[in-house]
């Protein structure tokens, strides 16, 4: 079932490369690896991922960007992979031994966007281009891939108001941001608020501290302590993981029946929209993404174009960096078998297990 998901690779890229959202288009990008001369395909690329407590990074980016390396170079590429375990510190460290071991190209998925910036400048330093991915790492980064993340939070938002209805001021919303870490969690925040600023009332709003669902679980119960029970009409969360432990929470406190929102797709979460307990989710195309990421790299550790690179986004740093963006889904009970059913990421048998068997059958699933 995974080499399936992998297999969406190369045609989800003509998907990827409508590049949706705010990023300014541009004519396509030309940057080329600094002051190295061109390279065949024996390249070794260094990937750097930020943490393993959400499913989707050693389960889909990792497997697809190797396999769009190996497929790019005709087998001959090396992909050295780290993981950071959320570390920042660690990461900075990983970078330090990927120039060490003579990496051509990094793609490097930030812990944290600020401090990883001296690390860029060290690899750029020593001609090593880096290629951010996911997050839009700070310092100078030569190409960048992600998800349009002001219109995950407006997807997430919009979904969240039309579940409320005419409930949506009829009590008090949380919302449960991501990481202050990432700059993704404060461009998913802005772009909720901006759909659900003066049509909810938002009773506590959070910014989770490293993405961790015990942490979203602890400041729900805060929340509801603070608010009261019959208070709370929806809770805004950031990603799926958070919401599996404000559900904890909620049913806890006897809370059922309020609409909470995710993003990344993960089985759990799935499963949880097909049951009813998590409303909907955002689902994002991990294939495009790694594709497109690969392909950066790839070109940049051969001295080539950045062909692909159809859009440019500005950093804190950095203007006019050469991207990819890939356009997103929000998911519901309605849609999971005409996207993450039908693009691959999970088969019907993975999602409806016996535990879910019935929640499936009643919705359509089979």
């Amino acid at each position: 079932m995974r080499r399936a998901a992998f297999a969406v690779a190369a045609g989800a890229m003509a998907v990827s490369l409508a590049a949706c959202g705010s990023a300014k288009e541009s004519g396509g990008g030309s940057a080329k690896a600094s002051g190295s001369a061109k390279k065949g395909d024996a390249i070794k690329v260094g990937l750097l991922l930020p943490e393993n407590q959400t499913a989707r990074y050693e389960k889909f980016d990792r497997p697809m960007i190797e396999k769009k390396v190996k497929e790019l170079t005709n087998g001959k590429g090396q992909v050295v992979y780290a993981n950071a375990k959320q570390d920042a510190s660690l990461q900075n460290q990983q970078v330090d031994t990927m120039i060490t071991n003579k990496v051509d190209v990094l793609i490097v998925d930030a812990v944290d966007a600020a401090a990883i910036k001296n690390s860029v400048q060290k690899a750029k330093d020593q001609g090593i281009p880096v290629v951010a991915y996911d997050r839009l790492a700070q310092g100078p980064i030569d190409a960048y891939t992600s998800f349009d993340n002001e219109t995950v939070g407006k997807t997430q938002g919009e979904a969240l108001l039309k579940a409320l209805g005419s409930k949506a001021k009829s009590g008090k919303i949380v919302m449960m941001n991501g990481s202050s870490t990432d700059p993704n969690a404060a461009q998913f925040k802005k772009g909720a608020h901006e759909v659900l600023d003066g049509k909810v009332n938002v009773g506590k709003e959070y910014d989770t501290k490293e993405w961790k669902p015990e942490n979203a679980n602890s400041n729900m119960e805060g929340a509801i302590s603070a608010l009261g029970k019959n208070n709370l009409v929806g809770v805004y969360s950031a990603n799926d993981g958070m919401a599996g432990g404000i559900i904890t929470a909620l049913k806890a406190a006897g809370i059922s029946n309020i609409p909470v929102t995710g993003q990344d797709a993960e089985l759990a979460g799935v499963q949880r929209i097909v049951s009813g307990e998590q409303y909907m989710s955002v689902y994002k195309p991990y294939a495009p993404e790694a594709a497109a990421a690969a392909e950066m790299a790839v070109d940049l550790a051969q001295g080539k174009p950045l062909s692909v690179a159809k859009d440019k986004v500005d950093s804190p740093t950095t203007k006019q960096v050469p991207s990819v963006l890939v356009p997103v889904t929000a998911l519901t009970k309605d849609n999971i078998k005409d996207t993450v059913v039908k693009d691959g990421v999970y088969t019907i048998p993975d999602i409806c297990t016996a535990q879910y068997k019935a929640a499936c059958d009643k919705i359509g699933l089979k």
